[in-house]
């Protein structure tokens, strides 16, 4: 690929106080949908305005400290939680947006989940046969790769040893990195640009076809036209102050909107889109993870070499739980918000043995619950894990303790608000049977929401058709992971690369269709 080529204008070089753009398309988001749209677009020929709500922050400017990164890359500065409370949404807000902060894990969407999705949604046209060219260009312009020994640090050795010992099935992950630099700091943006990130390639290689790419805007309306799509409206603010420093309004024949799962629908809804279909916002799903501890004799590190190694996969299907754990590996200071320590002398002994202490991931496939909505004017994330879906968490802490004390394992950690702790093999069924589905009873957080601008045949039960396009208004479009009918139980980033790159060959090919020029 062409060398880095990324131009963005920001608010600081804006110095008019309105703006008003001409392009063939605004793109809302530049996200893993929002960036691989602009390049296969801005290729073709097209004139694309791509548009971010968050800042341009270089990698020259992470510093590998987590606080300080979730400030300044996540979406409320780290701290978007659910109306409940007890279930923190964990999203990039910056350009590249999450593609910039997560684990690097990339995943093709399971062949069943694209079945259920042909059979219940009508959605025969996302095949495994047709997607699979997708995300073999994917694979090869990421460097998407099998993780090598070398990239497995003794944290997912642990998981590796102990699923092994089960008989259990143990994969090496796949990750979207070129020659790691093992620092495990992945969450806070990689510093030497090892992670292929959006902010490293499909962006500037957009920008090279001549996307205009803009941060600091805030994209407040989607404008129609007859039942078209005719443009958006957008606030650019300075991302020190607060301020506005412009109004912009972008013409364009096209508009796609990869803004995620939670601002994508938020912004059809605030663009008072929502009367025309009542599915906006629901089905709301986010694969709820935590962090299952135990600790060894021997020292682990977790948080040395790449930070996510392993998975264990024995249970992803849903008729055999739904579930999967990742060998994810933590600073003492995530290990100790993901259980509980005690305080005082207690939490002193805890912390202590930090390097003693290995960790993975549970994911479920969790139901389509939840609703993301505008109440007074604010954003809502409505979730509770559902009874349905709870009997699949609690299954894989039983499974993580299985394969912990398999491997050696002198106690396990399990992620709750009160302190449980299992002393040995024989105590996992009833220290994990006796928690409860209530609120704030398991420490969670999201780092997949999805679901919430269903794809679908079906305009009763969907927001867009097959091919990402809204049911009430032509040339609107969505990219991104709300599309998803359900959740797909593994890490969504490269099946959103692929269908976002589906879509483009979609519009291209309609091309007469959408474009004005060309009519």
């Amino acid at each position: 690929m062409m060398p880095n080529m990324l131009k963005v204008i920001q608010a600081k070089d804006i110095k008019s106080s309105e703006l008003n753009l001409k392009a063939d398309v605004v793109i809302v988001g530049s996200g893993a949908g929002g960036a691989v749209m602009a390049y296969e677009l801005a290729a073709a020929g097209k004139q694309v305005v791509l548009l971010e709500a968050g800042p341009y922050v270089p990698s020259s400017q992470f510093n590998e400290k987590f606080p300080d990164m979730l400030e300044t890359l996540y979406q409320d500065h780290g701290g978007q939680v659910t109306k409940q409370g007890d279930l923190l949404v964990l999203q990039g807000r910056c350009l590249g947006g999450s593609t910039v902060v997560n684990g690097c894990v990339t995943f093709r969407v399971p062949d069943f989940i694209l079945e259920k999705w042909g059979a219940e949604y009508g959605l025969t046209n996302l095949t495994p046969e047709t997607l699979s060219p997708y995300f073999e260009k994917i694979e090869r312009n990421l460097s998407i790769h099998t993780n090598q020994p070398h990239e497995i640090n003794q944290n997912s050795r642990k998981l590796e040893q102990g699923a092994k010992a089960l008989g259990w099935s143990v994969k090496p992950l796949q990750r979207n990195t070129k020659d790691c630099a093992l620092t495990g700091h992945c969450l806070s943006g990689c510093k030497t640009d090892r992670k292929q990130s959006m902010l490293v390639t499909y962006l500037p290689w957009a920008s090279h076809y001549g996307a205009q790419i803009y941060s600091d805007c805030l994209v407040t309306e989607i404008l129609t036209d007859s039942g078209r799509a005719s443009g958006i409206k957008a606030q650019v603010t300075d991302p020190q102050s607060g301020e506005k420093v412009a109004d912009m309004t972008v013409k364009a024949d096209l508009v796609v909107v990869s803004a995620g799962a939670i601002q994508t629908p938020l912004l059809f809804l605030r663009s008072q889109l929502g009367s025309q279909n009542d599915s906006i916002g629901k089905n709301f799903a986010c694969h709820p993870s935590t962090m299952i501890v135990a600790e060894f004799e021997k020292d682990i590190y977790t948080w040395r070499g790449a930070m996510l190694g392993v998975y264990m996969d024995e249970f992803e299907h849903p008729d055999k739980g739904g579930f999967v754990l990742e060998g994810g590996g933590a600073g003492p200071m995530e290990i100790g918000m993901s259980t509980e320590p005690g305080t005082g002398k207690s939490y002193l002994e805890f912390m202590s043995n930090a390097k003693n202490y290995a960790s993975c991931i549970s994911l479920i496939h969790d139901h389509n619950v939840g609703q993301v909505s505008v109440q007074d004017g604010q954003k809502q994330i409505d979730y509770e894990l559902s009874d349905d879906d709870f009997p699949a968490m609690k299954l894989a802490f039983k499974a993580a303790a299985k394969i912990y004390f398999k491997a050696g394992a002198k106690r396990v950690f399990l992620p709750t608000v009160d302190k449980r702790i299992v002393e040995s093999e024989d105590e996992i069924d009833s220290k994990i049977d006796g928690i409860e589905n209530t609120p704030f009873a398991i420490r969670m957080v999201s780092y997949h929401p999805q679901g919430t601008m269903r794809m679908g045949t079906d305009p009763g039960r969907s927001v867009t058709n097959e091919y990402g396009e809204h049911h009430g208004v032509n040339g609107l479009f969505v990219a991104d992971a709300s599309l998803f009918p359900t959740s797909i139980i593994v890490n969504p980033q490269e099946s959103v690369y692929a269908i976002s790159n589906y879509i483009a060959d979609y519009i291209l090919a309609n091309e007469e269709k959408y474009f004005t020029r060309l009519n």
